[in-house]
């Protein structure tokens, strides 16, 4: 079924998979990385619809000019391609041990991931990314490491949830319409301590909690799993952690001078799929989901192991242990 939506043909995210000829997975992770746009479904679009696509729409333009590429679909599902450790070490040409490594001191990031019975986080990453960092960083497929990598590594750093924490609060900041959806996306990430600590007014964290994109829609089966899954979705080193505060408070700023009146309106009636969403068990319902595009917040960058613009960062307003 089509619907228009500001004046433009759109489907429904089943249909426009179809129209594809991609997975669901594949065609959830082709949405957040951008390779197929999406449209907000008109006015019932906010935080809190069901999946983690909310009732976001594609355009009929998209999927023409999707289908009109060189290739399709198979170059399309090739840009979208993951692969795990050892695949990915194939794809290099080198061990899985030193593919592991690399992934550890943050060379590269995952797109993805998901949490087995035991509750061991499985990652996969983006097939074309490590091509190209192996074509850009050839020096570190073999050999010794530089100094200040051996250093992070030795020191038992793991840069791998942190670099897809902010991969994905990137990916939802650019689809948020209002600074208060924008202010859920950073509060998402942070520890309920964090975020009580920056924001003191409860009818603000309610707010933001109603406001709660979808971070990941994984299945976790045991208790060890969930407890993997959470740790995945919530920032953990001092330096990340105040990284998104400072960010929350600057959005939370704008937020409370442009709409000072959100917090006191009463949440809007629940649609039929939230009523029905509402009615499982607690252990199956999912957080909600994405729908004002603020300045971007960046996430603080691996250590500078090699003086080059790829291993360049930003660090001017990232604040430091005292």
């Amino acid at each position: 079924m089509t619907v228009m939506c500001d004046g433009q043909q759109t489907f429904a995210v089943g249909r426009a998979a179809q129209e594809l000829q991609l997975k669901s997975g594949e065609f959830e992770l082709a949405t957040q990385l951008g390779e197929v746009r999406t449209v907000p479904a008109g006015t019932e679009d906010r935080p809190g619809a069901a999946g983690p696509l909310g009732r976001r729409r594609v355009a009929a333009g998209e999927i023409a000019r999707l289908q009109a590429q060189p290739g399709f679909p198979d170059a399309l599902r090739e840009r979208i391609r993951t692969v795990g450790t050892n695949e990915g070490a194939e794809l290099m040409r080198i061990g899985p041990g030193r593919f592991l490594r690399l992934t550890r001191a943050g060379c590269f990031g995952p797109v993805r991931f998901y949490v087995n019975r035991y509750g061991a986080v499985v990652w996969l990453y983006l097939a074309a990314e490590i091509a190209e960092f192996a074509d850009r960083e050839p020096e570190l497929l073999q050999g010794n490491f530089p100094a200040a990598m051996r250093v992070v590594l030795d020191g038992g750093q793991d840069w791998r949830p942190r670099k897809w924490r902010a991969r994905r609060v990137a990916q939802l900041m650019g689809q948020m319409h209002d600074p208060w959806e924008s202010a859920a996306v950073i509060a998402a990430v942070l520890p309920p301590e964090e975020l009580a600590s920056v924001v003191a007014d409860p009818r603000e964290r309610s707010l933001l909690r109603r406001l709660r994109p979808v971070l990941a829609s994984v299945i976790t089966a045991t208790a060890a799993a969930r407890e993997s899954f959470e740790r995945v979705l919530t920032a953990e080193e001092f330096d990340e952690v105040m990284w998104y505060r400072v960010n929350l408070s600057r959005t939370l700023e704008t937020a409370r001078k442009e709409d000072p009146g959100r917090v006191r309106r009463p949440p809007s009636q629940p649609s039929a799929v939230r009523r029905s969403a509402a009615l499982r068990r607690p252990s199956e319902v999912r957080r909600p989901s994405e729908a004002r595009r603020p300045a971007a917040v960046r996430s603080p960058q691996p250590p500078s192991f090699l003086n080059r613009p790829s291993w360049t960062t930003e660090t001017s307003i990232l604040p430091s242990r005292s």
